[in-house]
C-alpha cells in the first residue's frame, strides 16, 4: 500500500465519487417511482421536469464514472506524477459535485450554460489524467 501513499487524494475522490452515486441512487429511483415511472423507466425528456432532471444527473455520474476511475487508476498505475493526478481527482469530484447541484436545480439553459461548462471541466480532467498515463509509460520505457 505505500506505493500509493502518494495518490490518497486521488483515491479518496475516486471513493467518494462512488460513494455519491451510491447515495444518490436510491433517491433517483424513489423520485421516479413517486412521479409513476416502472422500475428502470425514464421520465420524459423535460427539462422542466424536476425528476427529469435529477434522473439525468445521477445517469450523467454513471455515465462518466467509469471514464474517471480508469483514467485515475491508469495514472496512478503509470506513476504519474502524484500532486496533479491529485489535484485533478480533486477537481473533478468537486465539479461533479457542481454538475449535479447545476442539474437537478436547473440552472441556466439546457444546452451551453453552466452545466455546460463544469462537463467539459470534469471531462478534461479525464483526458489529462489518460495522457499523463501514457505520458509516464512512455517516458518510462527503456531506450532500445
Amino acid at each position: 500500500m505505500e506505493q500509493f501513499a502518494d495518490y490518497g487524494h486521488a483515491i479518496v475522490a475516486m471513493a467518494a465519487t462512488a460513494g455519491f452515486g451510491l447515495l444518490v441512487n436510491p433517491f433517483t429511483a424513489v423520485a421516479k417511482m413517486n412521479r409513476g415511472h416502472a422500475a428502470g423507466g425514464t421520465p420524459a425528456e423535460d427539462y422542466g421536469d424536476k425528476t427529469y432532471r435529477f434522473n439525468r444527473a445521477y445517469l450523467n455520474l454513471t455515465e462518466i464514472m467509469g471514464f474517471f476511475v480508469a483514467a485515475t487508476v491508469a495514472a496512478i498505475l503509470a506513476g504519474a506524477n502524484p500532486t496533479w493526478v491529485n489535484w485533478l481527482a480533486a477537481i473533478f469530484f468537486v465539479a461533479r459535485l457542481a454538475h449535479f447541484g447545476v442539474h437537478y436545480a436547473g440552472i441556466g439553459p439546457m444546452n451551453f450554460g453552466p452545466r455546460t461548462f463544469i462537463f467539459v471541466v470534469r471531462r478534461a480532467c479525464c483526458l489529462i489524467l489518460v495522457l499523463m498515463a501514457i505520458a509516464a509509460l512512455v517516458c518510462a520505457c527503456p531506450k532500445v
